[in-house]
C-alpha cells in the first residue's frame, strides 16, 4: 500500500516538476538569462524581430514585462506552454488529462509535448524504486534520510530535464540542491554525534568540486559547464564520501559514453556537437545513493 502511495505522490510531484521547470525557464528568459540552445537562436530571433510593426513590438515588451508574475513558481497559473491559455483543475490531472486530451491543447489544439507525462510516470517510478532499494527501516534517522533521498529525486529530475532541453544547469535548482545536502550532512552528524558523518561528505565534496573546477579551468569551459562545477558540490555532499564521490563520476561517465558515442557517430555534426552532463551525473548520484555499498561490496569481492 506504502508503495503504491509513494508511486502516486511521485506522480504528482512529477507535474510539479514540469511546471517548475518550465516557469524557471520563462523567468530567465524574461530577465535576459540565456541558455546554450538561446544564444544558437539568437540571431533568428533578431532578425525577425526587425520587421514586427510598432503595435506588436508594444504586444512583446508589455507580455515581458509581465512575465514575471505570471511565471511566478508559486503564485503563477499553469497555462498551455504554446497558446499560454490558463488551464483547468480537469486539465491538470497527472499522466490521465494528457490522455484524455491526446496529448493537445483543448483551447488552441497544438501539441503538448509528451515530456509532461513521461517526467510524471518517471518521478513515480524512481519515488517508487526508492521504497523497494531501502534497507533500513522506516524510522528514527532512517527516516529522515529516505525523506531527504525523495527530496534528491524531485532535485535531480527538474536538473536533468533543464539540462537536456536547454543545456544549462539553473543556480535557482543547483544552490538549493546543496543547501539541502548541506542540511543533511548536518543533521546525520548531529543526530550520530559523529564528526565522520560531517567531514567525509565534506571531503567528497571537495574532491569531486576541485576535479571539476579543475576540468573547468583547463578546457576554459568547453568540456563540462559553469553548471556542472557547482552541480559537483552537492553531488559530492550527497556521495557521503570520496570513494563515492567517485563512483558516482565514473558512473556518469560510462552512461555518458554509453548514450554520447552512437550519438557522435551517427550525428552530422560529430564531435562539435554539445552534449548536455549534467543528466549522466544526477542519473549516477541516484544509483549510488541506492546501490553504491552494493557495488563496492561487489567490486571488492571479485577484484580484492
Amino acid at each position: 500500500m506504502l508503495l503504491v502511495i509513494l508511486f502516486l505522490y511521485g506522480v504528482i510531484f512529477g507535474s510539479f516538476i514540469n511546471a517548475l521547470v518550465w516557469r524557471l525557464y520563462k523567468q530567465a528568459e524574461s530577465t535576459g538569462v540565456k541558455s546554450k540552445s538561446q544564444a544558437a537562436k539568437k540571431a533568428t530571433s533578431q532578425a525577425k524581430s526587425k520587421h514586427l510593426v510598432r503595435g506588436e513590438k508594444h504586444k512583446v515588451l508589455r507580455k515581458t514585462r509581465g512575465s514575471a508574475v505570471n511565471y511566478s513558481i508559486f503564485k503563477g497559473r499553469s497555462v498551455c506552454p504554446s497558446c499560454e491559455h490558463q488551464l483547468a483543475a480537469k486539465d491538470l490531472v497527472p499522466v490521465l488529462s494528457w490522455l484524455l486530451l491526446r496529448g493537445k491543447c483543448q483551447y488552441c489544439r497544438k501539441p503538448i509535448s509528451a515530456q509532461y507525462p513521461l517526467v510524471e510516470l518517471l518521478t513515480g517510478v524512481l519515488f517508487a524504486l526508492c521504497y523497494l532499494s531501502w534497507q533500513f527501516p522506516l524510522d528514527g534517522l532512517h527516516l529522515v534520510w529516505f525523506c531527504y533521498s525523495l527530496g534528491y529525486i524531485v532535485f535531480f529530475v527538474a536538473l536533468a530535464v533543464y539540462d537536456a532541453k536547454w543545456f544549462l544547469l539553473p543556480n535557482k535548482l543547483v544552490f538549493p540542491l546543496v543547501g539541502v545536502a548541506a542540511s543533511e550532512v548536518l543533521v546525520s552528524g548531529v543526530w550520530q554525534h559523529s564528526w565522520a558523518a560531517v567531514w567525509q561528505p565534506l571531503l567528497g565534496a571537495g574532491l569531486l568540486y576541485g576535479l571539476f573546477w579543475g576540468l573547468f579551468q583547463v578546457s576554459r569551459g568547453t568540456w563540462i559547464g559553469g553548471g556542472d562545477v557547482k552541480l559537483a558540490l552537492a553531488l559530492g555532499l550527497i556521495a557521503g564520501s570520496p570513494l563515492y564521490a567517485m563512483l558516482v563520476l565514473f558512473i556518469a561517465s560510462l552512461l555518458g559514453t554509453l548514450v554520447s558515442v552512437p550519438q557522435l557517430i551517427t550525428a552530422r555534426k560529430g564531435l562539435r556537437q554539445h552534449i548536455p552532463f549534467g543528466p549522466y551525473l544526477l542519473a549516477a548520484c541516484f544509483i549510488v545513493m541506492l546501490y553504491g555499498e552494493n557495488i563496492v561490496s561487489w567490486y571488492t569481492e571479485l577484484f580484492l
